[in-house]
């Protein structure tokens, strides 16, 4: 997959980065990997489609100049849990992994990717105003999916983010057992395949870096035993899709931006050392 190896070079080299800090120096240090799913709510989209890959006088020929917007268009995630019992399928449904490093107690850093779903609710009433092939419309519309829209990001919208972990530890019993609050803020891009039909043609686009996501992750660790770890988080972004692909390069690109809500389990494993 593409995508993961993109976010395991951009892992390494910014690890490598902190390989000499003499904050490392004789410190409790951890490496955590966790797999998870999550679900995800949207706020409501204005969503701006243009493509001017056709002739400018195409009234009565194929849909292929238009430059309009949608206005609070509603939308919701694909869950699928119903796959995480077949193994083979276990990335249908909208998982998340991590992949972190603790300096200390307190500090840590973490790369943090979600493959959230991103679906525009079919046969919804919204705004529209633009033009279509040179006509000018500027009233309400219903999403038609096989005649007018189709508009999804289903392997998916793609959340990659470096975040900055802060740990607040509140109980500590025994060696074996720690809970903890953590805080984690960061940015990064979003990385759509994004699936559309429009004017009842389709087709499900490559991956692409389409813009860019800023968020906090805030929620509960716990660590227990010698390697076990799981995580129960909220998260708050906000998205900004700039460019998206429509129907294939160059021919046509929609953009938009939403704020997201998240609540994000995992488990996962932990490998302490000390330097």
């Amino acid at each position: 997959m593409r995508h993961i190896l993109f976010s395991l070079i951009l892992l390494g080299t910014f690890f490598g980065s902190f390989s000499q800090s003499d904050s490392l120096k004789k410190k409790n240090t951890q490496w955590y990997y966790t797999w998870g799913y999550t679900r995800a709510i949207y706020s409501k989209s204005t969503i701006h489609f243009r493509n001017n890959s056709g002739p400018q006088d195409v009234s009565n020929g194929p849909i292929k100049n238009y430059d309009f917007t949608l206005y609070d268009v509603t939308t919701a995630d694909q869950a699928d849990f119903d796959k995480i019992p077949d193994v083979i399928n276990i990335t249908i449904p909208q998982w998340v992994f991590r992949i972190g490093y603790s300096f200390n107690k307190k500090w840590g850093i973490e790369l943090n990717y979600d493959h959230t779903k991103y679906v525009v609710n079919d046969w919804q009433r919204a705004r529209i105003k633009g033009q279509i092939n040179g006509n000018y419309i500027d009233g309400d519309t219903i999403l038609n999916p096989y005649t007018f829209l189709h508009y999804e990001h289903t392997d998916g919208a793609n959340f990659w983010m470096m975040n900055a972990v802060r740990r607040f530890e509140f109980f500590n019993p025994s060696k074996n057992f720690t809970a903890s609050y953590v805080v984690k803020p960061g940015a990064g891009i979003v990385f759509p395949r994004t699936d559309v039909t429009i004017f009842g043609e389709h087709l499900n686009n490559n991956w692409i870096i389409a813009g860019w996501i800023v968020g906090v992750e805030t929620g509960l660790r716990l660590e227990f035993f010698k390697h076990g770890f799981f995580e129960f988080v909220g998260k708050a972004a906000f998205a900004d899709y700039r460019k998206t692909l429509v129907l294939g390069k160059g021919n046509g690109s929609a953009n938009h931006k939403f704020f997201a809500g998240q609540l994000t389990a995992t488990m996962g494993l932990k490998f302490d050392s000390k330097k």
